[in-house]
């Protein structure tokens, strides 16, 4: 059984969330869904991010990173912001509601409900993007609710992948 089906990527389970950092005063952030706890003593995450991205610049250059998880009821529109244009032309913090951490880096409050703060503990340069692990070192709870899936995206919100998401190459088997 030596056969490659890549449907069988969309049987497994991710949520929708925005990793963010800053360069120098520079905030950017950006949608991701290769996001996971890895251990909880220390309580590290991983993010996945493509080296094209603005945001994975800003995570190799400052070894910080945020992440907000996403609710099941955040409009499009907002993903559209932080998912498909590129902070290299836009603020995508301007009129969104977010506070700056402990790290100084923007937290994206708004549609989210919770968010973590980590410094950067290993890399792993996986070619396309860099795989980063942080211990958290800051994590709040803004709001009881259902966290935006990855399956969810697609499948209800009729979602697309941007051409740096892992997923892009899968956009027209859906």
């Amino acid at each position: 059984m030596a056969e490659f089906d890549p449907k069988a990527l969309f049987s497994m389970s991710y949520g929708m969330y925005i990793v963010s950092s800053h360069l120098a005063e520079k905030a950017n952030g950006q949608i991701a869904n290769a996001v996971m706890q890895t251990t909880a003593e220390p309580a590290t995450i991983t993010v996945c991010l493509n080296r094209e991205n603005l945001t994975e610049r800003c995570v190799q250059e400052t070894g910080l990173f945020a992440v907000s998880v996403l609710q099941e009821e955040v409009p499009m529109t907002f993903i559209g912001t932080f998912g498909f244009k590129s902070g290299r032309d836009i603020d995508k913090f301007a009129g969104v509601d977010h506070v700056t951490g402990g790290l100084n880096i923007p937290v994206v409050r708004e549609w989210c409900l919770s968010a973590f703060e980590a410094k950067v503990t290993g890399r792993l340069n996986l070619g396309t993007h860099t795989l980063f692990a942080g211990e958290i070192v800051s994590a709040w709870v803004f709001k009881e609710g259902i966290p935006l899936t990855y399956a969810n995206y697609h499948l209800v919100k009729r979602g697309k992948s941007p051409k740096t998401a892992p997923t892009f190459a899968f956009n027209d088997m859906k």
